[in-house]
């Protein structure tokens, strides 16, 4: 039975589940009915931080086109371009016994490509969540549901994993961001165009 969340709560990930190293994470979302003449993309990133909250790299930035990060511990397995179907749009591999030790946080985002040139938003964009899962077992063991409290965003951070005590533990964050990928990045220590 997976941990339900709510924003801002913090959950023990490692400690709970005893020998878990291989974890998969998955993140969702629907597209509401609009007619703005333009197809809606949303992409996962995942930001690989140290202590100071910032990348060290360009590498420590993990996308569709830059699919491995960490020393390879941390695996993006693809881009959907639509959002259509169930279960998750998106995945993201992480070997936890693997992350480097200079990486303290692993962030998970959601942007909308071209978010503000096409004028859209998070608030055409409904039942959004992130979802932990053991790759072993395929077992869903924690699941954060952003709700609908998004407007004017073209970017959320949607939770993290970060090291506490040499454990690992997920905060669902639930943060949303104006000025998209772009925003993000630089808040992140990323220069992009």
């Amino acid at each position: 039975m997976a941990v339900s969340l709510s924003k801002g709560q913090k959950v023990d990930l490692t400690k709970t589940n005893p020998g878990l190293t291989k974890v998969v994470v998955g993140v969702g979302w629907d597209v509401n009915k609009y007619d703005g003449g333009h197809d809606f993309d949303l992409d996962s990133s995942v930001f690989l931080l140290g202590d100071n909250g910032k990348v060290t790299s360009d590498s420590d930035f993990v996308f569709y086109n830059n699919a491995n990060g960490g020393n390879g511990s941390v695996v993006h397995t693809g881009d959907n371009r639509t959002g259509a179907g169930d279960g998750d749009d998106e995945q993201v591999k992480v070997d936890l016994a693997n992350v480097p030790a200079n990486v303290q946080r692993i962030t998970f985002t959601i942007t909308i490509h071209d978010g503000e040139a096409r004028n859209q938003n998070f608030g055409q964009v409904s039942n959004s969540y992130v979802r932990i899962m053991s790759e072993d077992s395929g077992e869903e063991l924690i699941r954060y549901d952003l709700g609908e409290d998004f407007s004017i965003e073209t970017a959320i951070v949607v939770g993290e994993l970060y090291r506490h005590n040499a454990e690992w533990k997920f905060s669902a964050i639930g943060s949303g961001y104006q000025g998209g990928l772009a925003a993000l990045a630089k808040d992140f220590g990323l220069q992009i165009g």
